[in-house]
């Protein structure tokens, strides 16, 4: 697959400070995509990269890129959540940084027909591997109820239930197979709010998240990183939406400095865990109004980071 103008990936130069590449260090680029964190990184040092995306056309254009940096950039197909097993197939148990870039991708948006974009007419799919159940299977099978726990709980759109209501009475004359048609049902129960976003946009994200599974995969991706990075490694996550960011912050929080052992002559109290991060930032990096100002989109992005101690990975995902 050929790209022609491989997209600038989001706060790219705050992400390469969080990771600070060395020569001979191996890097997890969990979220490939048109591969602009695994380039910068290849470009900043004499490392290695394992490129890890689901997406088949991800995987296409990464293995043109492989033959730009032979020996050092390998692509992976998967799940990031499951980069433990992809890497240890590769003879790897430890890495120096992982970052991921949480969501879908410019390249997946700009392309109407896989069903991603309310600005497009394409197939209602979403599906960011091409396998299991697609988006209109999600609006054309699933009961009232559940439609709005989906809308409510994935995208935060407060008119949830009538949302799930407009599409039931839809579907019963005609099944959901394109993307503008179920735009057009969620703008006629959704009003336009003053700062401009389409009424589809909660909508869209909460099918798409749960047809992807993303949250679930942020979860189990941000314990893997935890068991593979080494002491002293770095670990950068790019989110776009409340309902990541949160995750990701709650993950470093809780693992953080404000739980470490106050002294090493001191025993842990009861329940209480050595801190397996220590937090580069208190709150989250933004986008520059430069950045903002060439690229819309990472006006949304938040960037967290932490680096890894020697104290062991907790048991628990959350």
């Amino acid at each position: 697959m050929a790209v022609d103008k491989p997209h600038v990936s989001v706060l790219l130069a705050e992400v390469l400070d969080v990771l600070a590449p060395q020569a001979g260090e191996i890097f997890v680029d969990g979220t490939f995509g048109a591969g602009g964190y695994s380039r910068a990184l290849l470009e900043a040092a004499d490392c290695r990269v394992y490129g890890i995306d689901r997406d088949p056309r991800a995987i296409a254009f990464g293995r043109e890129m492989e033959k730009e940096f032979p020996g050092r950039l390998k692509v992976l197909e998967g799940c990031y959540a499951d980069m433990e097993g992809l890497l240890a197939a590769e003879g790897v148990s430890h890495v120096d940084g992982v970052t991921l870039d949480i969501g879908v991708s410019s390249m997946q948006i700009d392309e109407a027909d896989r069903g991603f974009s309310f600005m497009q007419d394409g197939p209602l799919d979403m599906r960011m591997s091409g396998s299991g159940p697609t988006a209109a299977d999600v609006v054309n099978e699933e009961g009232e109820v559940e439609l709005a726990r989906i809308i409510f709980e994935y995208g935060e759109e407060r008119r949830s239930r009538a949302v799930a209501r407009a599409i039931v009475e839809r579907r019963s004359v005609k099944p959901f197979t394109r993307t503008l048609e179920l735009a057009e049902v969620v703008a006629s129960v959704v009003r336009t709010n003053g700062k401009g976003i389409h009424p589809a946009t909660r909508t869209f994200q909460a099918l798409r998240i749960f047809v992807n599974d993303e949250l679930g995969q942020l979860t189990a991706g941000l314990a893997a990183s935890e068991r593979l990075l080494s002491p002293g490694g770095r670990l950068a996550v790019v989110s776009f939406h409340s309902l990541e960011d949160r995750r990701v912050k709650n993950f470093l929080s809780k693992r953080s400095a404000a739980r470490a052992n106050p002294s090493r002559h001191v025993p842990l109290v009861e329940d209480q865990k050595p801190a397996s991060f220590s937090l580069l930032k208190r709150g989250a990096i933004k986008a520059r109004e430069d950045e903002i100002a060439i690229n819309p989109r990472s006006r949304s992005a938040r960037l967290r980071g932490g680096i890894r101690t020697d104290a062991p990975a907790w048991e628990e995902a959350e």
